[in-house]
């Protein structure tokens, strides 16, 4: 088993390591840089909270769902080196949608701005509280804003995760439980943004269809295979 695993990473392209990272750092600029230029277009003072009471107040706070929340990243950057394993054309579709997604979610973030209260909802003070699971939730909640979490919709954690499904998505390069693993942690990491009500139910939706939208729309125009062709 190890030498499988030890086979497939070494038969990971340096492109897919390369892109990893930089869409990585791609991210944090449109998370960070969209609440910067709020704050410099003024646009701050549009904020809202995409709250709908008779739904999100009914969903209950499942602690052990901040497992598959902290994991995200790895997952992220996983879905990124293994879809680098597929067909050229695919990983193309798989970033420029990717990319895509993030210039329209940065201009959402910034025109559309959201915002939790987590002292209102009381989640400050469940985080307060002693146990393994609270001192994760005051991880998470301290990483991200504190008293006050921004960026809900559309939920990027429920974005990338599913991008990197469709990566992989009908894929032979990839190995049939390799897919299922990505879907059922995508799901995870999905019902985990409201079961530790880092985000509200309608973050979950907007992120979903943001991504099926740029995906699409990236694989319809194929916009980006020449200039990927520069680099890999």
């Amino acid at each position: 088993m190890m030498e499988r695993l030890s086979k497939r990473i070494k038969d990971v392209p340096r492109y897919g390591w390369i892109f990893a990272v930089v869409t990585y750092a791609i991210q944090m600029s449109s998370y960070y840089g969209s609440m910067l230029l709020t704050r410099i277009l003024g646009t701050n003072s549009w904020i809202v909270a995409p709250k709908i009471p008779f739904i999100d107040d009914r969903i209950p706070i499942v602690a052990i769902f901040v497992i598959p929340y902290l994991v995200s990243l790895p997952f992220w950057l996983g879905g990124t080196v293994l879809a680098s394993l597929t067909e050229k054309k695919n990983f193309y579709t798989y970033i420029s949608g990717l990319w895509f997604a993030y210039f329209t979610g940065t201009l959402i973030f910034t025109f559309i701005p959201t915002y939790i209260d987590r002292v209102a909802e009381g989640l400050i003070q469940y985080s307060n509280q002693p146990g393994f699971f609270n001192f994760l939730f005051k991880v998470v909640y301290l990483s991200d804003g504190g008293n006050y979490g921004y960026c809900l919709f559309p939920s990027y954690h429920c974005m990338i995760s599913l991008f990197c499904y469709l990566g992989v998505r009908k894929r032979n390069e990839v190995s049939k439980g390799t897919r299922v693993f990505m879907l059922v942690m995508t799901i995870l990491i999905c019902m985990s943004t409201v079961f530790i009500k880092q985000h509200y139910f309608i973050d979950v939706i907007g992120g979903v269809t943001h991504a099926i939208l740029c995906y699409t729309i990236a694989r319809k125009f194929d916009f980006a295979t020449r200039f990927f062709k520069k680099f890999m």
